[in-house]
């Protein structure tokens, strides 16, 4: 399945100094069995209602609960989580 992660950032927050930091903790989350890969993209547009970042991770839907406990998952609530205005889960079939 597609796990996609599509974040709205705090008004003046750097999106793209942010990019590379994020992308090491989800790149970390590969370790976890049935996770085949990360992708991030970062929006093109500055429109006040547009989201800043998509996060797209391939994965077994059994792998979702080990995701949600794991380490990187944890770091990424920590570290960014007081950054993010409003963000939105969308899981579907390749």
């Amino acid at each position: 399945m597609k796990h996609h992660i599509i974040v709205k950032f705090t008004k003046g927050t750097d999106v793209k100094a942010l990019a590379g930091p994020v992308r090491s903790i989800f790149e970390e989350t590969l370790s976890i069995p049935g996770i085949r890969g990360v992708e991030l993209k970062l929006s093109n547009s500055d429109r006040e209602n547009r989201y800043d970042l998509m996060i797209v991770m391939d994965m077994d839907k059994e792998a979702l609960p080990a995701y949600d406990v794991s380490e990187p998952h944890i770091r990424w609530k920590t570290e960014y989580g007081d950054r993010v205005e409003k963000k939105a889960i969308f899981d579907c079939d390749d």
